[in-house]
């Protein structure tokens, strides 16, 4: 060993290793107002994880059917689809902050409502017949998330740099992750130690984190003052959307992985038939998706250097495919965890990019409606994956529904970028440059005065 030189032992190389994989979490130290709502973010949808969870499995526990665990999805896409779109307009209109807790405050009194609905059918011991109220809930729900999500994503822009957002946008999915992991777990334990009861109340528990990081954020009205909301605002936001074509394309491919490649619904049905457990199995396939996603996340610093975003999009879409299409193949609970954890990877790959690319590519005035439209494809997908995964198995079988939905979801995105292979193209350093180029000019226009008369 040469004199003078330190010798670069295992402390410094595990260090550079983590450095430069493990996730960035610069945007938590540096951006105090990005940290109050991470975290409130976080704690909530953990409560909302429970609640995700619960009620497929209350609905099957009450009725015996996958068809109306898929129903319940297609209940909550209505309102999601027809509120979705206004819920974007009126983001881009009135303070987002204000915005975000009123509907907060919504979503808490729905929580209620469910642990009420819970409390009457254990005292009644209700049976099918008291499914509607169940139905109303979800909708009522459905809605003000519709306006509640716009609202929240569209702040993130504001309290990270651009070039900084795919960072934040792990850091966020490493928040939603843990609550997809950890909820299910949570419902299952809950609805089996004190049934759904102890589930919705410790949902609703959860909004006291998330009304607290609202309420401590700065007033966040869209910049250059926003327009009214209405339909004029709606087709305003669709028309900019007709003009991105990668954007059109991230939200084409996650409608595809959505609707034909997420067997969800068919989790608690699974758990019985084709795993031989029961509602702790069911929560260990909702959480397997989940924290293959979180690991994935906690993994990503290597993301924020991948230019080719688009056809990393569309790689990790493959992935996903193939692994929920291994899943529907294997009756070993061994094997399939690690294959929906690996679905979970993909996913997260697929939601960091898709992300990045949106927020990149639209101005701030437009965010609002943008991310509305975001919402009712990430949202909106799934929920009509559950009635295509439910419809499906009723015909035929599970399995049938599980493998032939992952293998046309492989097969569906390749012929859609084939057609349309604008996304395979996308360079996120140049969209960042004119992006940042677009804003700075827009602040000039605002900025500028006319010269005082002679």
């Amino acid at each position: 060993m040469r004199a003078g030189k330190p010798a670069r032992g295992p402390r410094l190389t595990l260090r550079f290793v983590t450095r430069k994989l493990l996730v960035d979490v610069s945007p938590l130290r540096a951006y105090p107002a990005y940290r109050r709502i991470w975290a409130g973010d976080t704690i909530s949808a953990l409560g909302a994880q429970i609640t995700a969870t619960a009620v497929p499995l209350q609905v099957y526990d009450i009725t015996g059917s996958s068809f109306q665990v898929g129903l319940a999805s297609l209940v909550a896409l209505v309102p999601l689809i027809t509120c979705g779109l206004l819920g974007g307009a009126i983001a881009d209109a009135v303070d987002r902050r204000r915005l975000a807790l009123l509907t907060s405050g919504g979503l808490a009194a729905v929580s209620a409502g469910l642990l009420l609905f819970a409390l009457v059918v254990d005292a009644t011991n209700a049976g099918s017949g008291a499914i509607w109220p169940l139905f109303c809930l979800i909708a009522v729900q459905s809605a003000l998330v519709s306006v509640n999500g716009p609202a929240r994503r569209a702040m993130i822009p504001n309290l990270v740099p651009l070039r900084e957002l795919p960072a934040a946008t792990a850091l966020q999915q490493i928040g939603w992750n843990t609550a997809l992991t950890a909820g299910p777990l949570i419902a299952g334990v809950s609805v089996a130690a004190g049934g759904y009861v102890l589930a919705y109340a410790l949902d609703l528990a959860t909004f006291t984190a998330a009304l607290y990081g609202l309420a401590r954020l700065p007033p966040m009205p869209p910049q250059g003052g926003g327009r009214r909301a209405g339909t004029a605002s709606v087709r305003e936001g669709l028309t900019f959307l007709a003009g991105q074509p990668v954007v059109l394309m991230t939200f084409a491919v996650d409608i595809i992985a959505m609707i034909f490649g997420m067997p969800r619904a068919l989790f608690p049905e699974l758990a019985r038939t084709q795993f031989g457990g029961g509602a702790t199995t069911a929560s260990v396939l909702y959480s397997a998706v989940a924290a293959g996603a979180l690991l994935g996340a906690s993994l990503s610093g290597p993301l924020g250097r991948v230019n080719r975003q688009g056809r990393a999009v569309v790689v990790a879409i493959v992935v996903w495919g193939g692994a929920i299409a291994g899943f529907g193949l294997t009756h070993s609970i061994v094997i399939a965890v690690p294959l929906l954890a690996l679905a979970g990877m993909a996913d997260m790959v697929s939601a960091i990019f898709r992300t990045s690319i949106l927020n990149v590519a639209t101005p701030d005035e437009m965010r609002g409606r943008l991310q509305g439209v975001f919402l009712v494809v990430v949202a909106g997908g799934p929920r009509l994956g559950d009635l295509e995964a439910g419809s499906a198995a009723a015909l035929v079988s599970p399995a049938f529904s599980v493998v032939s939905g992952g293998l046309v979801c492989v097969g569906g995105v390749l012929v859609a970028t084939a057609i349309a292979p604008a996304l395979l193209r996308y360079d996120a350093q140049q969209a960042i440059a004119d992006a940042e180029a677009a804003t700075a000019s827009h602040i000039h226009k605002q900025t500028s005065v006319d010269p005082l008369p002679s």
